[in-house]
């Protein structure tokens, strides 16, 4: 998995003008806290598992503790509560899935996009 880092609310604009390109499954977003331990599983997880290229879904890897009020931005942006680790994804401007902790799988964000 190729992450590009998010740090930047120009970039949150970015993101969401290229959720509408429709060659993109959508676009992934995962805010990840580096102090916690459930979080660094989720991420490990994720990255093993991930079998898409950018080219495809785009994967935005957003640091919370360098970044807490880009962090927040994107929960007020996108109408979503702030949890940590979060994955959303952004389909057409909005945010058509949003999952946190545990409950986060490749084959599950993959799916997400499958209805839109």
């Amino acid at each position: 998995m190729e992450w590009l880092h998010l740090s930047s609310e120009d970039q949150l604009e970015e993101i969401n003008q290229q959720s509408f390109d429709p060659q993109l499954m959508g676009v992934l977003l995962f805010k990840h806290s580096t102090r916690c331990s459930i979080s660094s599983a989720a991420l490990n997880r994720l990255e093993r598992n991930w079998k898409l290229s950018n080219e495809t879904f785009p994967a935005f890897y957003l640091d919370l503790l360098n970044n807490r009020l880009l962090s927040m931005k994107i929960a007020d942006y996108y109408s979503i509560e702030h949890q940590s680790p979060q994955v959303l994804v952004i389909k057409n401007g909005k945010c058509i899935y949003s999952t946190s902790h545990s409950d986060i799988n490749a084959d599950d964000i993959v799916s997400s996009t499958k209805n839109q």
